[in-house]
């Protein structure tokens, strides 16, 4: 039903990509809509049936908790990525019973989660000597990668080895960027780590886009740091931008994406209309 709505709203063609897509949702400053993005793009695609794999790999489970996984499940990303230590013992079919499908009651038949917990912080010790510590995501999307069309990351709030894992293992990045001036100074720390993974580990690493939100249209301050980001990001900023949106702040206590919340809220329609940006584009 959903999928029917948003092809009627459609009015250009959305591209069918052969190749599987990751992308990570990555700012290492919280309260940005880091995890609010990752969690309606995801929907999103599922929506347009395109096949996605989220993945939590956040301690603070917010991404898992957004879409209505609030209890601690048996396994979750961190027996996922532990896995992947031995060659052999990351196989699809072990992967396959920490990956969760969403309620079917959502009709999001096209979308897949594994799942986090406050556990996965423990793993952030146990790398730190341990061989290969920065490819364990990769490991793990490389055996996952063609079952999907897309897999979105929601990365940690902070430059860490979970951070580094994320921008290892990922196509291309998406920035959430808040409409206030201290948030430009975070996106300019996170273009350093990102050049330094591009030079030592993901050489193929792109930036998707820097993508405006929490936005006020009345506000003078949105609009200068809309006009300085477009003028320090030329070409690498989204058309759409999300609002400042109340539906969007009340969907996630409710275990779901926004469009399933109230698909006719201003930030429905926003996600919708990022999801199709990303998808018609070149790059996308």
């Amino acid at each position: 039903m959903l999928a029917i709505y948003w092809a009627d709203k459609a009015q250009n063609r959305i591209r069918n990509d052969e190749m599987p897509k990751t992308i990570a949702i990555c700012n290492q400053k919280g309260g940005v809509g880091k995890t609010t993005t990752a969690v309606n793009l995801a929907a999103c695609f599922a929506i347009f049936e395109k096949k996605t794999l989220l993945i939590d790999i956040d301690p603070q489970a917010n991404a898992s908790q957004s879409i209505g996984i609030n209890e601690t499940q048996e396994e979750d990303i961190y027996e996922a990525l532990t896995l992947t230590e031995v060659p052999g013992e990351a196989t699809f079919e072990r992967l396959s019973k920490i990956i969760q499908p969403i309620n079917q009651e959502y009709n999001l038949e096209y979308l897949n989660i594994i799942p986090s917990s406050p556990g996965l912080a423990k793993l952030e010790m146990e790398l730190v000597n341990a061989m290969s510590r920065e490819r364990r995501l990769q490991r793990l999307i490389k055996i996952l990668e063609h079952n999907y069309e897309y897999i979105i990351i929601d990365a940690p709030p902070s430059l860490n080895l979970l951070t580094i894992n994320t921008l290892t293992a990922a196509d291309c990045v998406v920035i959430p960027v808040q409409s206030e001036f201290f948030a430009l100074v975070g996106v300019a720390e996170l273009l350093n780590t990102i050049k330094l993974v591009q030079n030592n580990l993901n050489p193929n690493l792109k930036i998707e886009g820097a993508l405006l939100t929490m936005c006020d249209s009345r506000n003078s301050l949105s609009k200068q740091v809309t006009d300085s980001l477009r003028e320090n990001f030329q070409g690498k900023v989204f058309n759409t931008v999300i609002p400042r949106n109340v539906k969007l702040a009340e969907a996630p206590s409710h275990g779901k994406p926004v469009m399933l919340y109230d698909i006719q809220s201003a930030g429905s329609h926003a996600y919708m209309k990022l999801a199709k940006e990303i998808l018609e584009t070149g790059n996308g």
